[in-house]
């Protein structure tokens, strides 16, 4: 469990993760030792898995996003999942319920790339079939 203060710290470290330990304090009018020791039991309890890049406005507008929805040979899922987070451009994978049993987020430089990106999802030994959604828009994300 965690407590409002954590929460306060993980809300902070969402808006900014490289945010220093002392504008931290700062923020959250606390010293730093207790931010400190907070991070490190959050990270060691697994709350904090780690840290990322976030990409800027500009280039993520250059990308062209698709959802693809996955139906999966039931006995070949681990090694379609490891096949499919072996493709660099795959940023995430769900498991759904529902007809099909994965949704994964592509993203690639142009529409010819995730033509072909989606055209070797589709070849994946364990796929049996895909269905995909090109983003338009992304209206917000948090």
């Amino acid at each position: 469990m965690i407590s409002s203060l954590d929460e306060k710290l993980l809300l902070n470290l969402r808006q900014n993760a490289r945010i220093s330990v002392s504008d931290l304090a700062r923020k959250m009018s606390v010293s730093r030792s207790t931010v400190q020791n907070r991070l490190a039991r959050l990270e060691a309890t697994g709350v904090i898995r780690g840290y990322s890049v976030e990409l800027g406005a500009a280039y993520a507008a250059s990308q062209v996003e698709a959802h693809v929805s996955i139906k999966v040979v039931q006995k070949l899922t681990a090694q379609t999942n490891r096949a499919l987070e072996a493709i660099p451009q795959v940023s995430q994978l769900y498991s759904v319920s529902g007809e099909y049993d994965l949704i994964a987020i592509v993203q690639a430089r142009s529409l010819e790339q995730l033509s072909m990106i989606l055209d070797g999802i589709g070849n994946l030994e364990g796929v049996e079939r895909t269905n995909s959604a090109v983003v338009l828009e992304t209206r917000f994300r948090r």
